[in-house]
């Protein structure tokens, strides 16, 4: 079984930054599509950022682009970073990490592998 523990968030003042990391942990391999998701109180999930297995390829949500950047690191068991700059109190959320999805050309389809999420606070 894969377990993905999300770390790095807190409150943060618009403007500032902050990066998450999720460390998957029990049944870990090292080719497999990751990604990051985050659900705002009355809103649906929304997808922010994904990499592909090797991190040759990644995708990222068009209101973070140029503020965002997701990475990884194979050598530390495949923990992802999403590193977030210029942080936007829109952007306040529980933000989750998600494990072996679909990493097509053009998106990113969840797997059955998430994290317990950790919050992410933006103030004006």
């Amino acid at each position: 079984q894969l377990q993905l523990v999300e770390s790095g968030g807190g409150l943060v003042q618009a403007g500032g930054s902050l990066t998450l990391s999720c460390a998957p942990s029990g049944r870990t391999r090292s080719n497999y599509n990751m990604a990051w998701f985050r659900l705002a109180p009355g809103k649906e999930r929304e997808f922010v950022a994904a990499i592909n297995y090797n991190g040759g390829s990644t995708h990222l949500e068009e209101s973070v682009k140029g503020r965002f950047n997701i990475a990884r690191d194979n050598a530390k068991k495949n923990t992802v970073y999403l590193q977030m700059n210029n942080l936007k109190p829109e952007d306040t959320a529980t933000y989750y990490c998600n494990a072996e999805g679909v990493f097509t050309a053009v998106d990113y389809r969840p797997g059955a592998y998430w994290g317990q999420g950790t919050q992410v606070t933006v103030s004006s």
